[in-house]
């Protein structure tokens, strides 16, 4: 074993654990049923929701950010692009993937209000 050997990447790149065990240098929590649950009781008390898609990073796995039309926020972990997708699609809540749309203003403008203490 060479002396800088241990720092070398294998070049392969892993996904999380589903039991939310240590992986790599970051702990990731699986999505479970308490997520779904407020994810539904965000989509059925807000009106005017969107969701936003946004895809797997190195400290984060799969997220739905679920935005409402006065910009209140809720994001949770779900099990993937598709299942995001198809939730929205059930709760008739139109989706978009983060990457390539963003997150809108009215986000934004919200958290910028209630850290004024507006809200």
């Amino acid at each position: 074993m060479g002396l800088l050997d241990r720092f070398r990447r294998s070049g392969r790149v892993r996904r999380p654990a589903r039991d939310g065990l240590r992986t790599g240098s970051t702990s990731v929590r699986a999505s479970d049923g308490h997520d779904i649950a407020h994810l539904t009781d965000f989509v059925t008390t807000r009106r005017g929701v969107e969701g936003f898609v946004e895809p797997r990073t190195a400290v984060s796995d799969v997220t739905l950010l679920l935005v409402a039309h006065d910009g209140e926020w809720t994001r949770r972990r779900v099990p993937s692009v598709q299942w995001a997708h198809t939730f929205a699609n059930k709760h008739q809540v139109p989706s978009y993937d983060a990457a390539v749309v963003g997150i809108p203003q009215r986000m934004r403008d919200f958290n910028r209000r209630k850290k004024a203490g507006g809200i």
